[in-house]
Order: C-alpha cells, then structure tokens, then sequence
C-alpha cells in the first residue's frame, strides 16, 4: 500500500494510540475473531486513533486489527499516478479516485480502508461521507512494500473480495510485477494472473481494457 521503506504497525482492538500511533514496530497480541473486541467497541477505538494519528500516517481497520503506515515514497506516488492516468476514461464516465476511504464486510468489525487507488463510475460517492461504501466500485489498487505487503495480499485481498469489487490490482515495484485479481468468490478471488512491469496488462470485464506499465 505505500512505498520502499514506509514503515507499518499493527494493533490490535484492545490497544490504544501508544506504539500503533507511532509506526515504528507491532502492538499488542495477534488480532482476529477469537478475543477480539466487541464490534462497536472495537470501531469506537478505530475511530478515535484515526481521529488523534498526525498528518501523515494512515489508519485503517481490517479483520480486528488497527493498522497504522505512513505516507508513501515519491516512486509510490508515482506509480499510483501511472496508473490512474493508465485507467482514466476520457468519456468522464469513470473517474480513478485517491484517498477515498471504503467500508468493507468483515468477520470482526466493518472494515475501514484507503486504497491507493479506486476506481468507480462518475458521481458514485457522497462528498459528506468519510468511508463510502464499495458498491460502485469496479477496481481497487495497492502500491505494496516489503512492510505492508503480506497486508495487501492477504487481509486486504480478502476485505476486497468480501466487498464483491470486480478487480483488484497490486502494484509491487520491488517485485517488478503486477497481480491482477478477478471473479470475487466469497472472500477470495476466483482468478489471479501475474505480469511483469514494463508490459501490457490486460484488465478483465466490467473493465474489459488492457493497461501499459512501462512508466510503472
């Protein structure tokens, strides 16, 4: 989700601001369903931390752990750049959005999280909202690294499939790949097909269009 040397740290429902705060190393005990906070206890503190973390770090809620990175790399931003200019649809009719927050399904506690890029039909989300939901959604993307990347292809690939969005895209620089996945089936996706960076990468439907990575 961010850049080459974005550190991440994760809490679990039951810890507050403290360590997670910071993003300097792991908080607390392994999150997830067993022990883990009452769902309404658990998105009080999520929302909380949110509201005290400092400019520059991003919160997010995923299957009862509180994640907490910073801010990406100029080679992150980039890339997320290359890519919503890769997918912008000149008609209008499709617009690439950052920093929209999605509510997501979850087995703890409705998730909470900031893809790096979303992709969804013009005018499909409320400006007086702060975390849309995904419906109109048709294609999420993470710029991964080495700290927050079993993140993105785990908790996240799982909350995104749960959430029915058509295509999920991981950007991994420090793999020179980029993963396609496709056909959501319950929390996981039914389709996953593996590019090098550099090449043209077909999208599936309700895309249905293929992307040039060369400037990834």
């Amino acid at each position: 989700m961010t850049g080459t040397g974005t550190t991440g740290a994760e809490t679990t429902g039951a810890e507050t601001a403290g360590a997670g705060a910071t993003g300097t190393g792991t908080a607390g005990a392994e999150g997830g369903p067993e022990g883990a906070p009452e769902a309404a206890e658990l998105l009080d503190r999520f929302d909380r931390l949110s509201a005290a973390s400092p400019d520059g770090r991003r919160v997010e809620l995923l299957e009862g752990r509180i994640l907490v990175t910073t801010v990406g790399t100029a080679g992150h931003a980039k890339s997320v750049t290359e890519l919503a200019e890769a997918l912008w649809d000149e008609s209008r009719i499709r617009r690439g959005h950052t920093g929209i927050g999605l509510r997501l399904p979850d087995p703890v506690a409705e998730a909470r999280v900031l893809p790096d890029l979303v992709v969804a039909p013009r005018g499909s989300f409320r400006d007086e909202d702060v975390w849309q939901a995904p419906d109109p959604v048709l294609l999420v993307a993470e710029v991964v690294a080495p700290a927050t990347a079993s993140r993105d292809h785990g908790p996240k690939a799982r909350g995104y499939a749960r959430a029915g969005i058509p295509i999920y895209v991981i950007v991994d620089r420090a793999g020179d790949e980029i993963t396609v996945h496709s056909a959501p089936s319950g929390d996981r996706y039914a389709r996953r097909t593996v590019h090098r960076l550099g090449t043209v990468v077909p999208l599936p439907d309700p895309l249905g269009f293929a992307i040039d990575t060369a400037e990834f």
